[in-house]
């Protein structure tokens, strides 16, 4: 069997094809497994999260203090360019440290589709070697990318123009972390790599990151507690998308493999 870079290359070469509603429908079936139980986990943490931020922002700048905070977070106001350095900075490390979490549900999207039993444990797979540290490199260089270029523009008023061009940078990234937890790359690698396949089939790989971001939305819509039902939907796409391409892959080269043996 070719390494994943040995088949990246080879669709460089000769670019690669699916069925979208082959993909969808998998992706769908295999959504309908993990929906209502990744979104307990999701709930369980977010509660977790927001009463652990709740404890340390009342410590700090005391309880009667932090509703008058939030409210004031949430007003729209004009960053200067230190606070979008800083926020760069902070909001990178942030999202670089979750990777590994948010790998945890490729990883159980990966066991419902083979029928193989998950548990809340399955989450926290990719913290550990070699996949965090690789996931983490992954991530903080997206994340400080995007978020330089969309803190910058906002910055300087441009807020539309800077979340155009986080949408287009994630477009991009469409693959990068399954190619790290089930391509094994590095994290220069999958970057690289998910440029790759999504610009040899640019709008069919389009329409799928459209689909995944309108299934998003509809939860943000359904007064928000949709979203714990729907954000994983856009994770089963994309486990759905690469297992299309990469299983395209493998029975070609099986069936080269075959070939060759036949010759000889």
């Amino acid at each position: 069997m070719k390494s994943t870079l040995a088949q990246i290359e080879n669709i460089k070469k000769n670019g690669y094809s699916f069925d979208f509603s082959t993909v969808f429908d998998h992706a769908f079936e295999n959504y309908k497994k993990i929906a209502l139980y990744s979104a307990l986990i999701i709930f369980l943490f977010a509660v977790i999260f927001a009463v652990g931020a709740v404890i340390i922002f009342g410590s700090i700048y005391g309880l009667e203090n932090v509703p008058k905070m939030l409210e004031e977070s949430m007003k729209p106001k004009k960053i200067t360019l230190e606070d979008a350095v800083i926020s760069t900075i902070v909001f990178s490390f942030i999202t670089a440290l979750f990777a590994p979490f948010g790998a945890g549900f490729f990883k159980m999207a990966d066991s419902a589709d083979k029928d193989k039993e998950f548990k809340v444990a399955t989450i926290f797979h990719y913290y550990k070697a070699p996949y965090f540290a690789q996931l983490f490199t992954a991530t903080l260089i997206i994340s400080f990318i995007n978020n330089i270029i969309a803190n910058t523009l906002e910055s300087t008023g441009y807020v539309f123009i800077g979340a155009g061009i986080s949408i287009f940078i994630n477009y991009f990234m469409f693959f990068t972390v399954p190619l790290i937890v089930f391509g094994d790359l590095k994290a220069l690698d999958a970057i690289k790599g998910s440029i790759t396949l999504v610009t040899k089939n640019p709008l069919l790989i389009f329409g799928l990151f459209i689909l995944g971001m309108i299934g998003s939305i509809v939860g943000v819509v359904a007064c928000g507690v949709g979203l714990f039902f729907t954000v994983v939907f856009n994770t089963s796409l994309i486990y759905a998308t690469y297992y299309a391409i990469f299983t395209m892959e493998q029975e070609e080269d099986s069936i080269d493999s075959i070939g060759q043996s036949d010759l000889e």
